[in-house]
């Protein structure tokens, strides 16, 4: 699960799915129905992330998603590949929670503006912000990993 649920995530959307289902009379389709139920299911991680006391883990399968460039040799690529998402990872579980919330709704989830801010039940200007100052912060953190490996 994007949001951090990690080996917990098939019970975090089975929750989530059961909530949405009981509480389906409480959808007022002011927004998507997918943005209505990613806010349960992002509610449910935080829920577990409360219970367990737990606030790093965001699970970023979605930057497995890289592969090589067109031409490059396979293996090598796959190396560099794996180096960027390792990096990428490291600097991710250095940002603050909410900073990553916003980052995974935005990029990895590919949620619009107005889902992010429908699933993190944050303001509009809150969204922006957020989103913007935390690609600062993460551009920084990769940028401090590419000087420190030369």
């Amino acid at each position: 699960m994007l949001l951090g649920a990690g080996s917990d995530a098939e019970d975090v959307i089975q929750e989530a799915f059961v909530k949405g289902f009981r509480n389906l009379s409480r959808y007022r389709g002011e927004s998507s129905f997918r943005s209505w139920l990613l806010a349960i299911v992002a509610n449910e991680t935080r829920n577990l992330h409360r219970s367990r006391s737990r606030r790093d883990g965001l699970v970023l399968r979605a930057a497995a998603q890289d592969g090589p460039a067109v031409g490059e040799d396979v293996a090598v690529g796959g190396v560099l590949a794996a180096e960027r998402r390792a990096a990428l990872v490291a600097a991710l579980r250095q940002l603050p929670v909410k900073d990553r919330e916003v980052i995974v709704c935005r990029f990895l989830l590919d949620l619009t503006e107005e889902e992010t801010v429908t699933t993190l039940g944050w303001p509009r200007g809150t969204v922006k912000s957020r989103t913007y100052r935390a690609l600062a912060k993460l551009r920084s953190l990769l940028d401090r990993e590419e000087v420190r490996r030369g």
